[in-house]
């Protein structure tokens, strides 16, 4: 296999989002998307109990995008306007499509709260085309025990096939645009060349462990989490040096206009005032309590 050459690398530093202290590798300084992927924070791991409990995000609207949440450890409750409540375990992942526009709350259940417990996840913005920023909105939730795996022929490392298709396995998400979204775990010396579509933009981001990437490239707790890649290239080869943990973005690049402004993902600066005025007057729907 021809690996792909790295393109650019990030530390994943903090960020303040108001009480909340998480990593952010995209956006950065280094990179600022990965097209069509355009935002990853990881949160925590947090140290959740009665009297602390940061992590409990109310209703907030989203437009134009797909924040996706791959839950590593902990108990989150997702409810949104659509009518959706949904309580989504370590090893999950929650799939929301925003489109026209949805409001949900998400944070960790009461009962997790009062026995306490360690929360983390990945928050995923998918980008949507311009064809379907106004379509109807949409949830999914798979349950971690419902992906199919693939495992690599040392049986050291194994992908959860969340999204897309990797080894003619199928991810049960129903997906918009071209993306293949695998979550790997690899015990200390695994290794696997993973396999690209020649279309797609990738992306490895390290969640803890060691890995070694075409050779070259290391990736630590402490240093690089985050490495693109060109698109030249068949694919890349993860080489597990400690037991980790990531996760491979990839996805057909959009090449269309960006326009953002907190929780909408738009492409001209008239949408999002659009957004704004049509979430203020009720129409991206409430959550019932």
């Amino acid at each position: 296999m021809r690996t792909r050459r790295v393109h650019s690398r990030s530390k994943s530093n903090f960020v303040n989002m108001g009480p909340i202290r998480l990593r952010q590798p995209l956006p950065s300084f280094q990179i600022n998307d990965v097209d069509p992927f355009i935002l990853l924070h990881h949160y925590g791991p947090y140290e959740i109990n009665p009297e602390s409990n940061l992590f409990d995000l109310g209703p907030h609207p989203h437009r134009g995008f797909e924040p996706i949440t791959f839950l590593i450890q902990g108990e989150q409750l997702h409810r949104d306007s659509l009518g959706n409540k949904s309580v989504v375990k370590g090893g999950d992942v929650q799939w929301t499509t925003s489109g026209k526009g949805i409001v949900h709350a998400e944070g960790p259940t009461k009962e997790f709260v009062n026995k306490g417990g360690v929360l983390e996840g990945i928050q995923l913005w998918l980008n949507l085309p311009a064809s379907h920023k106004m379509m109807d909105p949409a949830y999914q939730h798979i349950a971690h025990e419902d992906m199919p795996i693939f495992t690599s022929v040392d049986g050291k490392m194994n992908l959860k096939v969340v999204a897309g298709e990797y080894d003619e396995l199928h991810g049960k998400i129903e997906t918009q645009t071209s993306v293949n979204v695998l979550w790997g775990n690899g015990k200390a010396g695994g290794q696997h060349e993973v396999t690209v579509p020649k279309a797609h933009q990738i992306l490895v981001y390290l969640i803890k462990g060691e890995l070694t990437v075409n050779d070259l490239e290391a990736m630590s707790e402490d240093g690089v989490r985050m490495l693109t890649f060109d698109g030249k290239g068949d694919g890349v080869k993860i080489i597990a040096n400690s037991d980790s943990e990531f996760i491979i973005l990839s996805g057909t690049p959009l090449k269309e206009k960006v326009v953002s402004h907190g929780p909408f993902v738009m492409n001209s600066h008239q949408e999002i005032e659009q957004a704004i005025s049509d979430y203020q007057k009720g129409k991206m729907g409430s959550i019932e309590e």
